[in-house]
């Protein structure tokens, strides 16, 4: 009986974060990509009581010209300045940014931490080069129904500039 009253407790939180993503999704102001992407972390910013463990961000999701999500193994703090250093998955190329964190949440049956980053001060060449990367892999979705492998497509639908 205890087992199902907690499974319930956890599926209403589940229900409550996807209400959260909504709302998110509705705020957004660039198109985002749906895709996961391996990522290193410098802050700038002087914390204070801040973990002495090492702090691993690998991943970043739903990436767009102005922001992206961030997965870790520590909460950051809101208002932190990060240079992340994105490696876009289907060119293999690095893109370094800079944000300041939005938000932030706690997944402890996860084992993990979230942050919602806006991009701020990143050269206007990288910002160039992420929306082309977000523009090919969309226009890729969109005209590849059966799945020709990335690199095969870019070369021969180059985006308009």
């Amino acid at each position: 009986m205890k087992e199902r009253f907690i499974s319930k407790r956890e599926k209403e939180k589940e229900q409550e974060e996807d209400e959260d993503d909504i709302f998110y999704k509705a705020k957004r102001k660039a198109e985002r990509l749906d895709e996961e992407n391996e990522i290193t972390i410098t802050i700038l910013s002087e914390i204070t009581n801040f973990p002495k463990d090492k702090i691993v961000y690998k991943y970043s999701q739903d990436i767009s010209m102005t922001g992206t999500r961030i997965q870790g193994n520590v909460r950051l703090p809101i208002d932190t300045f990060l240079k992340i250093n994105v490696t876009l998955k289907n060119l293999k190329q690095n893109v370094v940014v800079f944000g300041k964190v939005k938000w932030s949440k706690a997944y402890p049956i996860r084992g993990y931490f979230e942050a919602g980053v806006e991009f701020v001060d990143t050269p206007s060449e990288s910002i160039k080069k992420l929306g082309n990367y977000i523009l090919s892999i969309n226009q890729y979705k969109n005209l590849n129904p059966v799945g020709v492998p990335f690199w095969i497509f870019e070369k021969f639908n180059k985006p308009k500039s």
